[in-house]
Parts: structure tokens; sequence; C-alpha cells
């Protein structure tokens, strides 16, 4: 599978590769942005957050992550779901209705 990743996402993954120990070498530039989202929203710093929102760009940072949280099952802990929510309604375009 060819990754439809740029060199700068793909730089990132890489970057950030210990993140992603349990998906083989081989395969972490394939991953999807959906869980490179997860994975340095979950885990990732101040630093790690804000490069991936100057990647994809913060609307669409916050359209992969409303849609994951809209499934009832999501693998977001608690505070970071919080933190986020809150997070997009202030920086996003079309942010969260209350």
């Amino acid at each position: 599978m060819k990754s439809s990743h740029n060199q700068e996402i793909k730089n990132f993954i890489k970057d950030h590769s210990s993140l992603f120990w349990y998906t083989p070498e081989e395969k972490k530039e394939q991953i999807s942005l959906e869980m490179l989202m997860e994975t340095i929203l979950n885990y990732g710093d101040k630093e790690s957050v804000k490069k991936l929102f100057e990647l994809i760009g913060i609307n669409k940072a916050y359209e992969i992550f409303n849609v994951q949280i809209s499934n009832e099952r999501n693998n977001y802990f608690a505070p970071v779901k919080n933190f986020f929510q809150l997070y997009f309604s202030r920086h996003a375009q079309g942010n969260f209705k209350h």
C-alpha cells in the first residue's frame, strides 16, 4: 500500500516513531491521519500537537476529531477529549455547537 502522506507528514511520523511502537516499521508511513491525530493528541507533547495542526490545518484536525468523538467508543482519554473539545470550540471554524 502506497502512502498518500506528503513528505512533511512522513517526516513527522518518523520523528514520533516511538509512539507507534505497535506498528511495524515498514507500515508506519501508511498510518491514517485519524490514527496519527489520536496518538499525538493522547500521547504527544505541546510541540508535537502544534506541529500536527500546522501540517494538516486546524480545521482538518477539528473535522477528524469531531468524527472520532461522535463515535461512542473512541480511544481518547477523557481529559484529552474534554480539553480538545474546548480548544476546537475556540480555535476551529464551524466549531462545536453547545
